[in-house]
């Protein structure tokens, strides 16, 4: 069934029904929107039909096979991110775009040993990014378990008596890197992170320069159960990875039509972790923008340029989003008008997640720069409109719009969840499973061509070309910039106030002048 019909049929159903748009969605059912496109940008409304699941799909299935012939990877600094970047490249180039490259140096990493041991039993533990490495075999030392507060972890004094141990810091209210640095300060021998919400932990300490300690990250219930029971115990913990450094690029395309210094900026990164294809995270995403990009094409009928980037090094903490917007000057910054970010848009147990630009769900990062509130409500109206009820999501740092935002740059997008556990509320909303991640396989070797939620990948690959499309248009709700039409008129109708205002005072000016006359007369 074609796309419009779906929707037309959905809309009938519920008319006939009287049932609700926002019923129950099951994550492996077929779409069924509640009604038809939103009014909108002709651009927009055509450009969501033409991105369909089959064609985002494809470019998943040439990622898959990427990866399959490259280790079972694609990530930064390998062979298979740099086939993955070829291929997105020679899409973009037949469709008409201006394509470059941007290179960049980084520290590669590869995980060599993850392991702790408390009291002769095994704890998952996931190393983070450039932690320092154990010798081989790990270290032994008692656990010393850090106080909970509203800030665990985030000055030194919270380390009293940690000398010579491994630290227990709960995660939260600052970054993981301070959390070590200080474990490190107070002489601490090692740190694990464990998590404040269900979970596993999966982290980076941001830069090789910050790292000071072997840190790793492990879930809530194994962390609370260490906190409780395993004080004082001695545990064995190794961590151990591969650093050196390379050089990757992410790859940038723009549109050849379009206003140059009022940019709209689609971002999605490419990489994969070490350990799997990443078909999920993120060719789900770098998929769903690359099918926007191509069904665009390189020239538009558009009144802002629109730039397209797959960013490589995400995995290693954002590097090649940051490398990017730090190699900006001001101005060229200026020329972005948001930025849009698309990591995760089809995890298998999906929700439908947009970043909170206004903090109104009051989950703690606070709220983007100017413009991120609309353009949150501008996804939020799409799926909601077309039958998906969704969510939002902190801005956490944990994807690219981290740079764009630290810079002022209005930034917003969609997510699927990745290792947190879906409630109970969410599974009767969207359909799926509570009590399970949202991606079971995140970061993994299972992160595959099974791994996606198809349904989920259509929906959201309508939702990016819609919003992508209507910013193309118009920015005048992020910048005050009205689309060229608009303007036109404005002008228009500002000259046609002004040829009213001279004639009515040529009117005036004359009248003025006979009612002189008159007088004069009456006079003599």
């Amino acid at each position: 069934m074609r796309k419009s019909q779906t929707l037309r049929v959905g809309a009938a159903i519920l008319a006939a029904t009287g049932a609700l748009a926002f019923t129950t969605i099951p994550s492996s059912a077929a779409p069924s929107a509640a009604a038809e496109l939103p009014d909108g940008p002709a651009l927009a409304r055509n450009l969501a039909k033409k991105v369909t699941g089959a064609g985002v799909n494809r470019h998943l299935i040439a990622l898959q096979r990427i990866a399959d012939k490259n280790g079972g990877n694609r990530a930064a600094g390998t062979p298979g991110h740099r086939q993955s970047a070829e291929y997105v490249e020679s899409q973009l180039v037949a469709a008409g775009f201006d394509v470059t490259r941007h290179e960049f140096p980084f520290t590669f990493t590869q995980t060599l040993a993850e392991k702790l041991t408390v009291a002769g039993a095994a704890v998952p533990i996931s190393i983070m990014t450039y932690s320092l490495s154990t010798p081989t075999g790990g270290i032994t030392a008692p656990l010393a378990v850090v106080p909970v507060d509203a800030t665990p972890g985030c000055e030194v004094t919270d380390f009293a008596g940690v000398t010579g141990k491994i630290a227990l810091i709960q995660r939260g209210a600052c970054p993981f890197a301070d959390k070590q640095a200080n474990a490190f300060a107070a002489g601490a021998v090692g740190a694990i992170i464990y998590n404040n919400v269900d979970g596993g932990l999966a982290g980076t300490l941001s830069d090789p320069a910050n790292a000071k300690l072997p840190t790793g990250g492990v879930s809530k219930a194994d962390g609370e159960r260490l906190a409780a029971s395993a004080n004082g115990a001695s545990v064995t913990l190794e961590l151990r990875a591969l650093r050196e450094d390379r050089t990757s690029y992410n790859v940038i395309a723009q549109t050849k039509t379009g206003r140059k210094n009022n940019v709209v900026m689609a971002g999605s990164h490419l990489d994969s972790v070490v350990a799997g294809p990443g078909i999920n995270d993120n060719g789900s995403g770098s998929a769903g923008l690359l099918e926007t990009a191509i069904q665009l094409g390189g020239s538009p009928k558009v009144n802002n340029a629109v730039r397209f980037a797959w960013w490589s090094a995400e995995e290693l903490g954002l590097v090649g989003s940051k490398k990017y917007v730090q190699s900006l000057t001001f101005e060229q910054q200026l020329d972005i008008a948001l930025y849009l970010n698309f990591d995760m848009i089809a995890s298998p147990n999906t929700g439908y997640f947009v970043y909170d630009g206004d903090n109104s769900d009051g989950v703690g990062a606070g709220e983007g720069p100017y413009g991120s509130a609309q353009i949150e409500a501008a996804f939020h109206s799409f799926l909601n409109t077309t039958g998906t009820p969704t969510e939002g999501t902190d801005f956490t740092g944990r994807s690219d719009y981290g740079e764009f935002i630290a810079n002022g740059i209005p930034a917003g997008g969609l997510f699927t969840g990745a290792e947190q556990l879906k409630t109970q509320a969410q599974a009767d909303k969207w359909g799926g499973v509570a009590g399970v991640a949202y991606d079971k396989n995140y970061h993994g070797k299972g992160d595959n061509l099974g791994n996606i939620d198809r349904v989920a990948l259509d929906r959201n690959s309508d939702a990016i070309a819609w919003v992508t499309a209507s910013y193309a248009i118009s920015t005048e709700d992020i910048n005050g910039v009205p689309p060229r039409a608009a303007r036109a008129q404005a002008r228009v109708a500002a000259k046609s106030k002004a040829r009213a205002q001279l004639v009515h005072e040529d009117e005036v000016a004359e009248a003025h002048g006979a009612g002189c006359i008159h007088v004069n007369e009456l006079a003599i």
